[in-house]
């Protein structure tokens, strides 16, 4: 944590379960991560929620008016609802009052919000969803970026997805030499259609790109790569489908150790194990996706997600702004000279 108290605002309206799991994952990080939460929607509602709580009175709420529902068109939603809940957290942030939003809403909207509020990071075209999963190694997250921002990607979107997830795994994930590849349907670079031959051939000529080759659908969670880059088409797909083999491998878990007297007696023999293997493949344990490109830490969580998933959103948000995610993502594309992300130090 840095000298600074980080301030991150909550959009307390937005999912399946607000505002009450909202509000119960934000109070665990005010008090274990150690920063100023700012409650974003209904007072009332809010307030209703929160009395039962011992931390209740630390919590700062701000007033807003309404949500963007699921059903609704984002851009249109968001002009005719100016004080929606995620509106005014986005406000926050940019008036300097909050570092970073978390929301489980309508992640269309929240997407809408960030580039109407926010804007986009000079040098980026395209903000992504970076998204974090385990790996077959421990310990070593593998980053996938854009799982959902933008369906149809030109070349040098992706390209610049490649740079954006270079800065993250190194100063955020804490991986020195990140190895970034290229998702595709073969190892070979002739391999692919013609964005994927289009998006290798820069991937490989930019020099601030630690860029080693296409990567197949199953090195995606080998530990092999450390940034795995896509359009958000195929990166929505690849992150619902992994998390359902995660949940399918946790059900399967649950349901066959216990079988039998030795299962019974080796399950609670088990159960430190177990709590880790939980730890590893749970998506509610990673919190949602950043989204990298706009000026502002903006994290969008599971319209499902409860207040673990919450907690960890917030821990997101943290990271981002203890490792100045987007200053280092802006010192990319300064005038004058390119700098290596890797390095962090001017080519040569």
């Amino acid at each position: 944590m840095g000298s600074t108290q980080a301030r991150i605002a909550i959009d307390a309206m937005g999912g399946d379960h607000a505002p009450a799991e909202i509000i119960a994952g934000a109070l665990r990080a005010q008090e274990e991560l150690g920063v100023k939460v700012l409650l974003v929607g209904d007072p009332a509602e809010i307030r209703a929620a929160v009395k039962h709580h011992a931390n209740a009175s630390l919590l700062e709420i701000v007033a807003a008016e309404g949500t963007i529902e699921m059903g609704e068109e984002p851009l249109s939603a968001l002009r005719r609802k100016p004080n929606a809940s995620i509106n005014v957290a986005m406000d926050l942030v940019k008036q300097k009052r909050a570092d970073a939003v978390v929301s489980a809403g309508h992640s269309g909207a929240v997407m809408a919000a960030a580039l109407l509020r926010l804007g986009r990071l000079r040098g980026i075209d395209r903000p992504a969803i970076g998204a974090v999963l385990p790996t077959m190694i421990a310990g070593k997250p593998v980053i996938i970026l854009d799982v959902g921002a933008n369906v149809d990607c030109r070349p040098k979107f992706l390209e610049q997805f490649a740079l954006m997830g270079t800065v993250y795994s190194q100063y955020v994930l804490g991986i020195n030499s990140p190895k970034v590849g290229l998702l595709n349907i073969g190892e070979e670079p002739s391999k692919g259609n013609e964005l994927a031959l289009r998006t290798h051939q820069l991937l490989q000529e930019n020099p601030q790109i630690p860029f080693v080759g296409n990567a197949e659908g199953r090195d995606v969670l080998s530990g092999n790569f450390d940034v795995i880059v896509c359009d958000g088409f195929v990166g929505n797909v690849l992150l619902k489908f992994a998390e359902a083999v995660g949940e399918v491998a946790l059900q399967i878990l649950r349901e066959e150790l216990p079988q039998g007297v030795r299962g019974k007696i080796g399950t609670s023999v088990l159960k430190p194990n177990l709590r880790r293997i939980k730890q590893r493949m749970d998506h509610a344990e990673h919190g949602g996706g950043l989204l990298l490109g706009v000026d502002g830490v903006c994290i969008i969580s599971h319209g499902s997600s409860q207040a673990p998933t919450i907690f960890n959103a917030v821990r997101l948000a943290r990271e981002a702004i203890d490792n100045h995610v987007l200053d280092r993502i802006q010192s990319c594309y300064q005038k004058g000279g390119k700098q290596s992300a890797v390095s962090g130090q001017p080519d040569g």
